[in-house]
């Protein structure tokens, strides 16, 4: 298994990490309110999914964008608030209590130490949890080993990749026809590993043109990589900077 570097708290790379700066700003949140209103099925309520669109910017939920689609935001509109509230959850660093979300003392402990978030909460995200049950198809996930995709991404992405090139990489050429169809295989690569990447921090995605497919979106490492990861292909990255 993949072990991820202890980060410092004062590291500037944690600025890269969605995941980790939508945490720090629920906590501030509960901070000053003592608790996250939820609605009866407890989902957060629409006062504190507002705030967060705005104060988490999300790479491709921003603010901005997620009101181009809806007119007012409930939890399920905003789908990585709603990965952070189940993960709180399963981690127990918060519980639902009184009609409210508070933190537990796991929680609390947390609280003002954004090396202390990555370092419990990004391995918990990215390697426990099935994210192929994000996915809008039954398929067998076709996730299967972190090291190699993590060590192979280390080389593909150093000076950034498509999509599409590491779909052919690591599953070789789409299916072809003689119409366009949705490249399954593209999708769950995306949803399970690149996304979930990308919201750790590590990656980061460049959308490109508006209604870009997966395939045509651009991925390149991000400071927090380096910092925070030790791979067995890092001999092969430098070599390759040399030439």
């Amino acid at each position: 298994m993949i072990a991820l570097r202890e980060m410092d708290d004062a590291d500037p790379a944690l600025a890269f990490s969605p995941l980790v700066r939508g945490m720090e700003k629920t906590f501030a949140w509960i901070g000053e309110h003592g608790g996250v209103p939820l609605t009866p099925s407890k989902g957060f309520k629409r006062v504190f999914v507002h705030w967060a669109a705005a104060a988490f910017h999300w790479p491709g939920h921003t603010e901005a964008d997620l009101f181009a689609v809806n007119k007012v935001l409930n939890e399920p509109d905003f789908a990585p608030l709603m990965v952070l509230h189940d993960l709180m959850i399963a981690m127990k660093l918060g519980r639902h209590y009184k009609g409210e979300f508070r933190l537990t003392k796991a929680g609390q402990a947390l609280v003002g130490h954004p090396g202390r978030i990555f370092g419990a909460v990004v391995p918990f995200f990215l390697f426990q949890i099935n994210h192929g049950s994000m996915s809008r198809f039954d398929d067998a996930p076709i996730l299967g080993n972190w090291d190699v995709f993590l060590n192979v991404l280390n080389v593909e992405t150093e000076d950034g990749a498509t999509g599409a090139h590491l779909r052919r990489v690591f599953f070789g050429e789409p299916k072809t026809g003689p119409f366009p169809r949705y490249d399954e295989v593209m999708g769950q690569l995306y949803i399970q590993v690149l996304r979930p990447l990308c919201w750790a921090g590590l990656l980061q995605q460049e959308r490109g043109t508006p209604g870009y497919r997966f395939e045509e979106a651009v991925f390149m490492k991000t400071p927090l990589w380096q910092a925070a990861l030790r791979l067995e292909t890092d001999g092969m990255v430098r070599e390759a900077t040399r030439h």
